[in-house]
């Protein structure tokens, strides 16, 4: 009886061999205190630039109001976008599932929601074409130039966005892939015909619109570089995220709407733009269809 007492004794102090249950956590990557601070920090900002260019815009005659107000336009759908993701109303989470395979034990799952900040993506399909258009009227562009730049800037940020909220790799990398072909589309534009165009008004004009063509297409490449290790591969959090987007967009569209405004409005001979623009439905403005018959 002794001896079976112990051999009982010591089987259990035996303890159950351990099981390796796949467990998923929802992890949460979402904005912290430094995200949110900056969201409101460049809502001021693009406040108060729009203020100073509206201000700008009435020192002017309305013949020579174009670029001020483009560029008016675009810092106060950047304000809205800013207030929008401020106030946690343009932010949408992406759900990602990664698969962890073991060697030895079953596959583990987990389940990561990102914050995608959908506002961002409107602020750019709004502005990201004024901000061309800007750029197109100071080379002197033609219409069909403009139009196929514009279209493939409009292309680069759809795609873009369905980039961001696409789950599974191989399409979210291709979609980013078709955004990447369009911004060339657009690069082409403004860096060769752009370029080409221009060289037919005079030397200050040539050489401003190089300058500040060639800063916006630098900032515009780093666009795509943030977005691939934010959005893409998640190597950086969402706080990273939004002070380096923040940055880039304060460099390409206050500072790039102050640069343009005072070294057009220092140039001489600043172009004016009359009929319809200045002058409405007048008889020196209307839009005319065709000649008038002549001899009816």
């Amino acid at each position: 009886m002794t001896g079976v007492m112990e051999a009982l004794r010591k089987t259990s102090s035996i303890a159950p061999i351990p099981t390796v249950v796949p467990g998923d956590t929802p992890e949460y990557q979402k904005a912290g205190d430094i995200g949110n601070r900056t969201l409101w920090v460049v809502f001021v900002i693009m406040l108060i630039s729009s203020l100073a260019f509206y201000i700008m815009a009435f020192r002017v005659p309305v013949q020579k109001r174009m670029f001020h107000i483009l560029t008016a336009f675009i810092t106060t759908f950047a304000m809205i976008s800013y207030f929008a993701m401020a106030v946690n109303d343009g932010v949408s989470y992406n759900k990602i599932t990664i698969k962890q395979s073991q060697k030895h034990f079953p596959d583990t799952f987990q389940t990561v929601y990102r914050e995608v900040y959908w506002a961002r993506y409107v602020d750019w399909c709004l502005t990201t074409p004024l901000l061309l258009l800007d750029l197109c009227l100071l080379a002197g562009l033609g219409g069909a130039h403009i139009l196929v730049a514009v279209v493939a800037d409009l292309i680069m940020i759809l795609t873009g966005l369905f980039a961001a909220f696409t789950v599974e790799t191989g399409p979210k990398w291709g979609w980013y892939a078709m955004a990447c072909i369009a911004y060339l589309v657009v690069v082409y534009q403004l860096g060769y015909n752009g370029r080409g165009i221009v060289q037919n008004k005079d030397k200050k004009t040539a050489t401003f619109f190089s300058a500040i063509a060639g800063f916006t297409l630098v900032l515009w490449t780093v666009y795509p570089i943030i977005w691939g290790i934010a959005d893409g591969s998640r190597n950086i959090n969402v706080d990273a995220e939004i002070v380096a987007y923040a940055v880039l967009d304060v460099l390409a569209k206050p500072v790039f709407g102050f640069w343009l405004l005072f070294t057009h409005d220092a140039m001489s001979g600043t172009a004016s733009i009359e009929g319809f623009w200045a002058h409405g439905m007048s008889k020196d403005g209307a839009i005319r269809v065709g000649d008038d018959d002549e001899g009816a």
